[in-house]
C-alpha cells in the first residue's frame, strides 16, 4: 500500500471539487442554514423573549428529558433551561444529516464520473493499485463533509455560548456527549454510508444514477445515524461508547468488503454493470 499514491488520488478530486462552484456553493449555503442561520434565529429567540407563558409551557416540556441532562440546569431559570435544550439536544442530528448529505453527494460521483468525464482509463493504468484508488476516493468523500461539520460546529459552538451561555452560568457547550458524538460516533456513520455509495458508484452507468441510487440506500442509513447519534447525547457516556464502537465494526466490515468492488475494469466501464 503506497499512502502517497492515495494521497494524490484524494487530491486531485480534491482540487476538481474546489474547482466545481455549482457543488460547494448550494453545500456551503446548506451547512450555513443548519449550524449558523437556524440556530441563531431560534436560540435569540428564546433568549431574547423573557420570562412569559410561551418559555414556561416551553420549559415544563423538557421534563422528558433525562433526569442526568436536567440536573445540569436545575437551578437554571426557564429560558435558560429551554435554550440549553434546544442548543445540545434539539440540533444534534445536524451534526449527522449535513457531512452525510454532502459527503454523499461526492462520492455517487467518485469512480463513475471518472469515466463520464473520460478519465477512468487514464487513472486504470496509472500505477496506483484499487484498493488504492479506492481509498483515495473515500479520503475525497469524506473530507468535504467532515470539514463542513468541522467548520459548522465551531461556529456553532461559540454562537451557542453567546446567547445561552449567561443564563446557564457561562460558556458550557461543547459538552462532553457532543466531543463523543463528533469524535466517536459520527466518523463511523459517515465511512458506513460511503462504503455502500463508493460500491454502487463503481457499479452504476451514470452519475445521476449513482445519485438516485444512492439517495434511496443511504435514506435508512440517515435514518439509524440520527436516532443513534441522538441516543447517543440523551443516553449515558458509555453508551455513545458502545454506539461508536458497533458503527465502527460495521463501518471497517462495509470498507472491506466495498475496496472489492473497485477494480481496473470498472474504471473502465468494461465490467459487468449493475
Amino acid at each position: 500500500m503506497n499512502y502517497r499514491r492515495v494521497a494524490t488520488v484524494a487530491r486531485t478530486d480534491l482540487r476538481q471539487l474546489a474547482q466545481a462552484k455549482d457543488f460547494w456553493v448550494p453545500m456551503s449555503l446548506l451547512g450555513s442554514a443548519f449550524f449558523i442561520v437556524v440556530p441563531t434565529i431560534l436560540l435569540l429567540s428564546i433568549t431574547t423573549i423573557g420570562d412569559v407563558d410561551v418559555v414556561d409551557q416551553m420549559a415544563q416540556a423538557l421534563e422528558v428529558l433525562p433526569d442526568s441532562a436536567m440536573a445540569q440546569v436545575a437551578n437554571v431559570n426557564p429560558q435558560g433551561q429551554t435554550g440549553y435544550a434546544l442548543a445540545v439536544f434539539l440540533f444534534a442530528p445536524v451534526a449527522v444529516i449535513v457531512p452525510l448529505t454532502i459527503s454523499t453527494a461526492v462520492g455517487a460521483s467518485a469512480i463513475v464520473g471518472e469515466r463520464e468525464r473520460g478519465t477512468g482509463e487514464f487513472l486504470a493504468h496509472s500505477p496506483a493499485s484499487a484498493r488504492e484508488i479506492y481509498l483515495g476516493k473515500l479520503l475525497a468523500s469524506i473530507i468535504p463533509g467532515y470539514f463542513t461539520v468541522a467548520v459548522g460546529f465551531t461556529v456553532y459552538s461559540v454562537i451557542v455560548n453567546l446567547l445561552v451561555g449567561p443564563d446557564v452560568g457561562g460558556w458550557f457547550f461543547p459538552t462532553r456527549e457532543w466531543w463523543i458524538l463528533m469524535l466517536w460516533v459520527v466518523p463511523p456513520f459517515l465511512a458506513m454510508t460511503l462504503s455502500v455509495v463508493l460500491r454502487l458508484s463503481a457499479r452504476v452507468k451514470s452519475t445521476a444514477a449513482a445519485q438516485q441510487a444512492s439517495g434511496l440506500v443511504t435514506l435508512p442509513l440517515i435514518m439509524v445515524a440520527y436516532s443513534q447519534s441522538t441516543g447517543a447525547l440523551f443516553g449515558a457516556g458509555s453508551a455513545s461508547l458502545i454506539i461508536g464502537c458497533v458503527a465502527w465494526a460495521i463501518a471497517i466490515l462495509g470498507l472491506v468488503r466495498g475496496m472489492r468492488s473497485v477494480s481496473r475494469g470498472r474504471l473502465l466501464g468494461v465490467a459487468d454493470e449493475m
